[in-house]
């Protein structure tokens, strides 16, 4: 979406995003949780911040119920609020990136489209899809905030996975099965794939995190 006016140009500032992450000891990147809800999505984002914070690492969770207090306070759940939803975080998490921090996205973000949307604002390898997959009984099962009872009811509409879509990943950069392995593992499969991927220098095997 290009800006409705014309006369606005882009001020790039002194210190580039290279010498932050020099600074950082570790790239800037995008992580981006899409999965139904309850499927623990905001669990391993808030884990993932722990374990990157004790590291060093300059990270931020942004989680969607809570952009939708403030920042996206005035969309619904329509497929066109979802799309904007999801235009709006996308273009936060890039400023983030780019400023050499490790951002933590947890939203359903159920549209394909809109989620390559998202990659295509960044650079090559700094968004990283994460599909956090869990069996839909499984997600009614834990049902945290009592959103599918509700859902079931006929009280809430437009409910992903019931009476709306959930378009899983064709190529995620990383699937995590969260039906069948503790947060812990799934976390620390995460943090082998930054590792191997160059996003995280690697630790020795005798130091804490």
């Amino acid at each position: 979406m290009k800006p409705k006016s014309k006369n606005i140009f882009w001020e790039h500032g002194n210190v580039s995003r290279e010498d932050r992450e020099q600074v950082n000891a570790h790239r800037g990147a995008t992580i981006w949780f899409t999965g139904l809800s309850g499927s623990g999505k905001s669990t391993l984002a808030r884990l993932m911040e722990s374990a990157l914070f004790a590291r060093r690492c300059q990270t931020y969770v942004l989680d969607g119920d809570n952009v939708r207090h403030g920042l996206n306070r005035d969309l619904g759940f329509s497929p066109e609020d979802r799309t904007e939803n999801i235009r709006r975080i996308g273009e936060v998490a890039r400023l983030f990136t780019e400023n050499g921090s490790i951002v933590l996205t947890a939203f359903i973000s159920p549209y394909r489209a809109d989620r390559d949307m998202v990659r295509g604002l960044m650079r090559a390898t700094d968004f990283i899809e994460v599909h956090v997959d869990c069996a839909l009984e499984v997600c009614e099962q834990r049902d945290p905030k009592g959103l599918y009872r509700k859902a079931r009811a006929g009280e809430i509409l437009e409910f992903t996975g019931i009476s709306a879509p959930y378009e899983k990943p064709l190529s995620a950069e990383i699937t995590l099965h969260t039906d069948g392995n503790t947060p812990e593992e799934c976390i620390d499969q995460l943090i082998d794939y930054l590792e191997a991927n160059g996003y995280l220098t690697q630790l020795p095997e005798t130091a804490e995190v």
